[in-house]
């Protein structure tokens, strides 16, 4: 067959048969290869200007195309493709950065990470809220009261996503023609009495059919919800009490006479409760199920690494510039996660990162021009938010001691709840030992390092006739022990 050969005594380019030709011009713009064919072929090419990619870029008024290799144009060179994390990171560092020594900037950045500036959206709790919602909906539309149990651990945005829902209703309310409604909301942690909800209630709602007959607050409620004419106003009546665990107490009577008020015949409550105790309803459902005042129960869980970082983007999206290295962030999102998954937590590190930044500048020995939080902030932020002088106490413990901690944590993780009885801590505590071939002590002993440890304030134990059935609730947060064994093998082995 053959071959042509170029005018400067260059590389060969095959011609190939008249079918070859075809198919190699029908195909010439997808599999031609530049490198065996050079410009003087006589297969005529197109310019480098007029080539086609799907990623370009512009720079100083010149293309350039990513096809796999750098290109020149006008002596200067431009841009190589880029993967698409890449390009990612290029469209987050486009904002401006902000400048940490202007005190406006500093001080927005700061109430952007307060746990008490409310976001517009409750980011990551969507089908809670619309549960929450349509559960409320329902009893508005049957003018029909309920109860509803809202729980899970703290800062899962369990108050912020009821007050969402409150203002959705009030919303929804006007929309579709039905009476607002009248609402009140209660914080547990502000009562100096539990019976005194009750009093709250009635001074926010009848406050003008109260009568000096001695009846209690209580049974005013229950007269008045007992009536027909009560229902004449028209109006449901909604009432969220949050810190819903400081109801509990050695009868549970107030609470059980709080959900009830929900099962009067003309009763127009829905009563929306919030707790961190997760299985608050677990232990009271059977009691309030024969009561026939059994809540809907939705649980908030903890939150994960990825709604944590989404968040504390949503939240800092606000300031126009950029704050955080996002390798900062993500670090953050990672370790607040892996400890507890508490979200007033994550922004109390990042706002403590910012502090660190902020004294650096200060320090006039470092001359470090820095514009943003990097990793290192964040590092050293973390490791003051999770070593504390409880991590102390607890890495100075006796063995033993420390084991007991280990297995009371482990036991909560894996039953999911908060409370547990002496005799199951002992139970869980000789396993452990047994897995980490450790002799276990004995029942008495146990029971006085368990005392020990109630007195330093890391456990508290309940009253009872038998010891093995005191109740025990951790009085620490859970990450700081899981902080304070981090890199010991055998306590990270007993935490499993």
């Amino acid at each position: 067959m053959a071959k042509t050969r170029s005018t400067n005594g260059g590389p060969v380019c095959p011609n190939g048969s008249p079918h070859s030709e075809a198919v190699e011009e029908r195909t010439e713009n997808k599999k031609r290869s530049r490198s065996q064919c050079p410009d003087q072929s006589p297969i005529k090419t197109r310019s480098p200007a007029k080539w086609r990619s799907p990623v370009g870029c512009t720079t100083n008024g010149d293309t350039c195309y990513g096809n796999g290799d750098s290109k020149i144009s006008n002596g200067k060179p431009l841009c190589s493709p880029k993967s698409p994390r890449k390009r990612l990171s290029d469209q987050f560092s486009q904002r401006p950065k902000w400048n940490p020594r202007d005190p406006a900037q500093m001080q927005a950045v700061k109430e952007a990470l307060h746990v008490a500036t409310v976001p517009t959206n409750v980011a990551c709790r969507e089908d809670e809220q619309k549960r929450i919602l349509e559960f409320c909906r329902t009893c508005i539309e049957q003018e029909k009261a309920g109860s509803l149990y809202v729980c899970g651990s703290p800062g899962t945005g369990k108050s912020l996503s009821v007050d969402k829902v409150k203002d959705l209703l009030a919303v929804w309310s006007k929309q579709v023609g039905f009476q607002s409604l009248d609402t009140l909301a209660i914080n547990c942690t502000c009562l100096t009495d539990t019976s005194e909800i009750f009093s709250k209630i009635l001074d926010k709602f009848h406050s003008r059919k109260k009568t000096s007959n001695g009846f209690s607050p209580l049974q005013h409620l229950q007269n008045l919800f007992s009536q027909k004419r009560q229902a004449s106003s028209g109006k449901m009546m909604l009432i969220i009490v949050d810190e819903m665990d400081y109801l509990i107490t050695k009868d549970c009577a107030v609470l059980h006479d709080l959900f009830m008020l929900t099962t009067f015949p003309f009763s127009r409550c829905i009563l929306i409760g919030i707790a961190n105790a997760i299985d608050l309803a677990d232990r009271f459902l059977p009691k309030l199920e024969s009561l026939n005042c059994k809540p809907v129960v939705i649980t908030f869980r903890a939150y994960s690494k990825d709604q944590i970082l989404k968040i504390l983007q949503q939240r800092l999206m606000v300031l126009q510039f950029d704050v955080f290295q996002p390798l900062a962030l993500e670090f953050c999102a990672r370790k607040v996660a892996a400890a507890s998954g508490d979200m007033r937590r994550a922004l109390g590190v990042c706002r403590s990162a910012v502090e660190v930044l902020e004294a650096q500048l200060r320090d006039v020995a470092r001359n470090q021009d820095i514009d943003i939080v990097m990793f290192d902030h964040m590092d050293i932020a973390l490791s003051k938010a999770f070593k504390s002088a409880v991590v102390d106490t607890i890495q100075s413990l006796p063995q033993h001691q420390q084991i007991i901690l280990c297995s009371l944590v482990k036991l909560f993780r894996q039953c999911k709840k908060n409370a547990t009885t002496l005799g199951e801590l002992n139970k869980s505590y000789s396993e452990t030992c047994k897995f980490s071939q450790i002799p276990a002590v004995g029942t008495l002993e146990f029971t006085n390092m368990c005392k020990v440890l109630s007195d330093q304030g890391l456990l508290k134990l309940g009253q009872s006739r038998e010891d093995k059935l005191k109740r025990v609730t951790l009085q620490i947060d859970s990450s700081d022990v899981t902080f304070a064994f981090k890199g010991i093998r055998f306590f990270q082995t007993c935490l499993v």
